[in-house]
């Protein structure tokens, strides 16, 4: 039905930078909003950022004026620079996308995650 597709985790040093991106495809009239979510062991899934299909954005404290995060309506693509890395950024970073199908059925979607590391 509907797939989102990420790329570019890996490791990273401190102070270093990733740029993450999560494309959607398949059964798609639109998407409403966009967002990155992330996931460390032993936590809860923790909002980080989001995108509205006009491109408003909110973001989570815990990353304000460290990430942005950007879409491209055309490409159906999301995506989270992610500058100033941190030890504790270290988690799987997951994309969420609001899809509405053509048949008029809205559902929530989810990547498949991604593991960023940064460590020295």
């Amino acid at each position: 039905q509907v797939q989102l597709q990420e790329s570019g985790g890996g490791l990273a040093q401190p102070g270093g930078s990733l740029r993450l991106s999560c494309a959607a495809s398949g059964s798609i009239f639109s998407i409403d909003a966009m967002g990155w979510y992330r996931q460390a062991p032993g936590r809860q899934r923790e909002l980080l950022a989001t995108i509205t299909s006009a491109g408003r954005t909110n973001y989570a404290d815990i990353v304000k004026g460290r990430f942005t995060i950007s879409r491209d309506n055309a490409k159906n693509t999301v995506y989270l620079q992610m500058n100033s890395l941190k030890p504790e950024d270290t988690a799987v970073y997951y994309c969420n996308a609001d899809v509405r199908s053509r048949i008029g059925q809205r559902y929530d979607y989810w990547g498949q995650g991604t593991q960023v590391t940064v460590s020295s």
